[in-house]
């Protein structure tokens, strides 16, 4: 009976490290169909004349300083969010949790707002996308950190006081989400065109301004805390079984808690920060790979980080494909995807209970 319980279990191992290869290589797949994808046509004798530094300039400049920083900037911002999601609906136990449903992206929104108008990291004028060039990321990305962190603390509270009900978590995150909703509109009164253009942008999502210099500040952020999400796997792993539990083999439930809740509201901020609110990635990816490879964190959180990158550089591809000239703004796309698959979820969830 044992080997044959160890069988399964090998067989149900090599599925899952199967199943993230294919995504790894999906991932180079798509980034390369989506690096020729576009308004402007590009074809394999584009990119062989790029390598040997024949190519257009204007091909060199769509590539180099447009579809790349794009595409990278949607594979990390998919890595970030979608991690984000599996971690928070690990340590919270909540399987409607994520970085949006929470309030956390809305309260980073408002925080980059708030650099913006206040603090003065927009500049005074205009950039070619006619939005307020970010003139300091640094500010943003901490005023956008700062504010996220008081949605976080304000769950981890919720999440601790008695009888409270996942239902009763997203209501409060939906809260969350309305308040600072109305401090982005009071801080849109105030602003003058400029800085009112580059709040509305924040409010799409848009991948549109990525540059070298911000995916430089992501890496620094994302990377790192990617590998200490994963070397904290067997931690969020025993939490699944109750505190009790994780204590009697030697894991502090509120400071593993916090610590990835802190994480995981630095990762969101620093993408919203950079291209604004882009709503769902961090609950529908974490659903779609968890059908996968299971609830164990140690598969989940890579497996979600690489399928999250997918995710993201599908939809924003499809974003700026599908009616171009026009390019959508990708979080556009994403609520439009996710907002059905949560509300099955909450359906399935109170029906569960009840």
């Amino acid at each position: 009976m044992t080997e044959k319980l160890l069988s399964k279990y090998k067989t149900y191992t090599k599925k899952r490290l199967c199943f993230i290869l294919c995504v790894f290589a999906a991932l180079f797949l798509i980034a390369f169909f989506s690096l020729l994808s576009g308004s402007i046509n590009i074809d394999l004798d584009d990119l062989y004349n790029l390598f040997t530094g024949n190519a257009d300039r204007t091909v060199w400049q769509v590539i180099l300083n447009i579809r790349l920083p794009r595409i990278l900037g949607a594979i990390l911002s998919g890595v970030a969010l979608s991690v984000s999601g599996a971690v928070i609906q690990s340590l919270l136990r909540n399987p409607l949790a994520s970085p949006f449903t929470l309030g956390i992206s809305g309260a980073a929104a408002f925080g980059a707002a708030f650099a913006i108008v206040v603090l003065g990291a927009g500049s005074s004028y205009a950039n070619s996308n006619d939005l307020a060039s970010i003139t300091n990321p640094y500010l943003v990305t901490g005023s956008a950190f700062l504010c996220s962190l008081a949605s976080v603390f304000i769950i981890l509270l919720l999440s601790n006081y008695r009888g409270a009900t996942p239902e009763m978590i997203i209501l409060s995150g939906i809260i969350i989400s309305s308040l600072f909703g109305a401090g982005i509109s009071a801080l849109q009164y105030f602003s003058d065109n400029i800085q009112l253009a580059s709040i509305i942008f924040w409010t799409f999502g848009d991948l549109g301004r990525a540059s070298w210099r911000d995916l430089l500040i992501q890496i620094v952020i994302i990377i790192p805390a990617l590998l200490y999400f994963i070397w904290k796997s067997w931690s969020y792993k025993s939490l699944q079984a109750g505190d009790e539990y994780a204590k009697s083999i030697g894991v502090d439930p509120v400071k593993t808690r916090l610590a990835g809740m802190v994480t995981a509201s630095l990762l969101t901020a620093i993408v919203v920060s950079f291209y604004g609110i882009i709503a769902f990635v961090g609950l529908v990816v974490p659903h779609i790979v968890r059908k996968i490879t299971g609830s164990d964190e140690l598969f989940l959180i890579p497996a979600s980080a690489l399928f999250g990158g997918v995710f993201l550089l599908i939809s924003d591809t499809l974003a700026r494909t599908v009616i171009s000239p026009i390019i959508l703004p990708v979080g556009i796309l994403t609520s439009f995807l996710g907002a059905p698959l949560f509300l099955f979820l909450l359906i399935k969830t109170v029906r569960k209970k009840y």
